[in-house]
């Protein structure tokens, strides 16, 4: 019997995937990730493929002509043409679990370290340069006692909220869909409008996902809206934040600073935002953990087991009528 032929495009350990391997055939780079040209070449006898970090978009899924499931080693989806792949009758499934904590991690990093200017702090540091902090001018803010807007109310979001609350903050939130009054009261959250939610946030905290409704919803005008001494963080997509309109709100500092982890055009970043001192950048470095890709890469391959066994499909985000 033929095994399923399936093509990870990042470079994996071999121990891995050898538990798997007496059931499926693997297909990986060993020294450095494929190019896209490669990758496309080895597309067209796949049955599934674990997608690091590249797009599959209509040319990518025309050459996986045998492709059954696209399993992302991410939360985020936006990079897969999920509607052509469902004409095609492809799964499309993302790893929700394995991001959660490591993600909010991140987005908790970011909001300390900018509201404590540790980044600052740590650069005049490694040039040899102590700051005083009898200086009113070289402190900080703490978060306790502050708001915590979080934007986009999902896995992701309701960890960090945990977070705020251990350090002392309230928490506000906007969602597409409110929670219910039960849901609300055990996470300790108040549901509000967005227009309050950019008002009255200290912390704007990002994890909504990336869609044409929430496409640049983070302008010019939500900055205008923002307290002075707010701060914006981004752990969600870079597609949410008008990047030319954040520069443009932290030089007339109509906010206090930012967390950015994602950018709206990976991995190229604004030249523009890495000016400022109050700006804190990471690579994508959300899930940049040995312990959350492994965990990501699990859930990733479980996706594609079930998928390639005919059982119903995990994380599945999109619509194929044959597990409907």
């Amino acid at each position: 019997m033929t095994k399923p032929k399936i093509l990870l495009t990042g470079l994996p350990h071999p121990d891995q995937i050898a538990e798997y391997s007496d059931r499926f055939e693997f297909t990986y780079a060993t020294d450095k990730p494929y190019t896209r040209e490669e990758l496309l070449a080895q597309l067209p006898e796949q049955d599934g493929v674990v997608l690091f970090g590249y797009k599959a978009d209509k040319e990518f899924i025309d050459t996986g002509a045998n492709l059954k499931i696209i399993a992302t080693n991410s939360v985020g989806f936006d990079h897969v043409d999920i509607d052509y792949a469902q004409s095609k009758g492809i799964v499309v499934a993302n790893t929700p679990a394995a991001v959660r904590v490591p993600t909010a991690e991140t987005a908790l990093t970011l909001m300390l370290s900018v509201t404590r200017r540790f980044n600052e702090y740590n650069n005049k540091m490694h040039a040899g340069e102590w700051t005083p902090m009898t200086n009113v001018d070289n402190l900080g803010t703490s978060v306790q006692g502050k708001t915590l807007g979080i934007f986009g109310m999902g896995r992701i979001g309701k960890t960090m909220a945990g977070f705020g609350q251990m350090l002392g903050m309230d928490v506000i939130y906007h969602n597409r869909h409110q929670l219910s009054p039960e849901a609300e009261a055990e996470a300790g959250v108040k549901f509000v409008s967005f227009d309050e939610l950019v008002q009255q946030a200290d912390v704007l905290s990002l994890h909504a996902p990336a869609t044409p409704e929430t496409a640049n919803i983070i302008n010019a005008d939500v900055f205008k809206a923002m307290k002075p001494s707010a701060f914006l963080i981004n752990v969600a997509r870079g597609a949410l934040v008008n990047e030319a309109d954040l520069e443009v709100a932290l030089k007339e500092h109509q906010i206090a600073g930012a967390g950015l982890d994602v950018y709206a055009d990976e991995p190229n970043v604004p030249a523009g935002l890495t000016q400022f001192e109050n700006v804190v950048m990471t690579p994508h470095a959300g899930t940049g953990t040995v312990e959350a890709q492994t965990a990501i890469f699990v859930e990733a391959l479980n996706n594609l087991v079930a998928t390639l066994l005919d059982e119903q499909p995990t994380n599945m985000v999109n619509h194929v009528a044959k597990y409907e």
